[in-house]
């Protein structure tokens, strides 16, 4: 499976990939080293139980040229090309204690790993170099250093535990070399999980490795734990400061009071943080630690946290004094307005009695108001009652021959009676329109008699003048006073037959009697009526046949050539209305 990789990177630049020979006519310009093509072949043609005893030849081939020459770059480049590097990333994850070599293999190919892509500068797609495979080749060295840990901690002769010892330190080696190479994988070293599990131990070889290794990346990057998440900086100094509560060994206490100085000496920013997460460390490092041997490192953080201490309280002094200010201040204005109190409140009461008993005014006016638009209805509707419930008893009463003659009475008195209050009305606003223009005579007077003297030929100009403008304007207003009572007059119609509508009985309690009232007294127009009701009723008795022109009409509309009846005109109580 691991082989297929370096094949298929073979067959895509032009290599046959069993036998690793280059094509020549899909070669690189430039000429690979014969010893590179070589273990690619070697690669490709092995099982994956070999490949990782096979990748310890590149050692040698690293280890031919001088560190950060040009032949050295050419050759980082050719096996990254030829996916060695990825294939030495790849075989870390594989259990070594079945495969020749042992863990030894796996840390030399560590250190393998890191020398090649340290230097590496990589020209055809970049971001697949630094944005997966470095990141990549971190998480697998960290979770080989788990392995190796895991077994230095369960091992019990000494031999085994000082060679996995061995082995962890050569892959913390190699890990420290790759992030001093890329310091942006200081970041991803911080944020893996593995780091973490590595970092919690209470095993004093492999801690203080870790330690050491985290202390290394502090000097890479100083600013890097302002960059991790706050859970991973609070689990990495809990860990720390755990390590200086727990124990009372002197090589463990040295390196983690040497980190946390690292961690102070980086940022303010976290030296505030451990003064005030951690506030009885400064106590814990003079009490338990102090004549341990690493007094110069402890004397440094111990003065860094007292400054910040010191500070934190001059501040707190300083917060002190200006609450202390700011509670004299509150209470001389709170006295004060103590004693404006009984005039504020009095004008509250004031303006508060004078605006409730508005809104209760207003509230009183709104509902004396509404009764009297229910009683006004009331009594319109029991006006047209009484006076349907008269028309129809005058009706049954009087002879059939004399019903058109008392009807034209009726509407004759109601015409009068509309009349009358029609004048009534014009009238009172004529004497309030003449009102005003004799308000404006008298102005006009009074303006004349204070301006001086005016010559007779303008006189006589502006007097045409204002008759011009007087007898458009009585034009104007006699005009409008037509129009005015036509609508007034329609107003009143349709009022009227809006009441008749709005009064009618239901269908099923309406009597011959109530019909009467909407239908039309004029022959010719109930004729017609007639006519075309019996015409739909007709078309719509129609066959099939007859509707063949018809089929994409509404099934609701009648043609113009069957029903030739205008619509739109209603006849209420004898009365037309358009």
């Amino acid at each position: 499976m691991l082989s297929s990789l370096v094949g298929q990177k073979l067959l895509r630049h032009g290599r046959d990939p069993a036998r690793g020979i280059p094509d020549p006519y899909k070669m690189k310009p430039a000429a690979v080293d014969s010893r590179i093509l070589a273990l690619a072949a070697q690669v490709t043609e092995s099982s994956d139980r070999d490949v990782p005893v096979l990748l310890l030849k590149l050692k040698e081939i690293l280890n031919s040229t001088s560190l950060g020459s040009k032949e050295s770059q050419k050759i980082k480049q050719d096996l990254y090309y030829y996916n060695l590097v990825q294939y030495c990333m790849l075989v870390l994850k594989q259990d070594y204690s079945r495969l020749p070599g042992g863990w030894a293999t796996a840390a030399q190919l560590s250190e393998i790993l890191s020398q090649c892509c340290v230097g590496l500068e990589v020209k055809e797609d970049p971001e697949e170099f630094y944005n997966k495979l470095l990141p990549s080749a971190v998480d697998n060295l960290l979770f080989l250093g788990r392995r190796l840990q895991a077994r230095f901690i369960r091992a019990i002769k000494d031999e085994e535990k000082s060679e996995f010892l061995r082995c962890f330190r050569t892959v913390t080696d190699a890990i420290c070399w790759l992030f001093g190479g890329h310091i942006q994988l200081t970041e991803c070293v911080l944020q893996s999980n593995h780091f973490l599990q590595l970092l919690i131990t209470d095993d004093v070889e492999t801690a203080t490795a870790m330690m050491s290794v985290l202390q290394n990346i502090l000097r890479a990057n100083s600013s890097v734990l302002l960059h991790v998440d706050e859970k991973i900086l609070h689990s990495v100094l809990d860990e720390l400061v755990y390590k200086l509560s727990s124990t009372t060994n002197p090589v463990t206490g040295n390196a983690a009071t040497k980190v946390l100085l690292s961690v102070a000496e980086s940022h303010p920013q976290l030296v505030e943080l451990l003064s005030t997460r951690y506030k009885g460390l400064r106590t814990l490092l003079s009490k338990q630690w102090a004549g341990k041997g690493f007094d110069r490192n402890l004397n440094q953080l111990s003065d860094l946290l007292y400054s910040e201490s010191c500070r934190k309280g001059e501040m707190q002094r300083l917060h002190q004094a200006a609450c202390l200010i700011q509670a004299v201040w509150r209470g001389f204005q709170t006295r004060k307005r103590l004693k404006t109190l009984p005039i504020a409140v009095t004008a509250l009461q004031r303006s508060f009695r004078a605006k409730r008993k508005q809104e209760l005014q207003h509230l009183k006016r709104l509902k004396e108001d509404e009764t009297l638009r229910q009683q006004l209805q009331l009594q319109r509707q029991r006006a047209m009652r009484l006076f349907h419930e008269r028309q129809l008893t005058l009706l049954e009463i009087v002879h059939a021959g004399q019903v058109d003659r008392y009807i034209q009475e009726t509407e004759g008195k109601a015409a009068l009676t509309i009349q009358r209050h029609w004048r009534g009305y014009r009238t009172r606003r004529k004497v309030h329109q003449q009102r005003q223009s004799l308000k404006q005579h008298k102005a006009a007077v009074t303006i004349q008699r204070a301006a001086p003297q005016m010559a007779e030929e303008m006189s006589k100009e502006l007097h045409r003048q204002a008759q011009e403008k007087l007898a458009q304007y009585l034009l104007r207003s006699s005009v409008d006073r037509r129009a005015e009572q036509r609508r007034e007059a329609l107003l009143a119609q349709v009022n009227t037959d809006m009441e008749l509508l709005m009064t009618a009985p239901s269908l099923m309690e309406a009597t011959e009697k109530d019909l009467d009232v909407f239908m039309s007294r004029s022959v010719p127009v109930a004729c017609k009526a007639r006519q075309s009701h019996n015409t739909m009723l007709k078309y719509t008795r129609w066959p099939w046949w007859k509707k063949l022109g018809d089929e994409f009409m509404d099934d609701d509309m009648i043609p113009d050539d069957v029903l030739n009846t205008e619509f739109g005109t209603l006849f209420i109580g004898g009365s037309k209305s358009s």
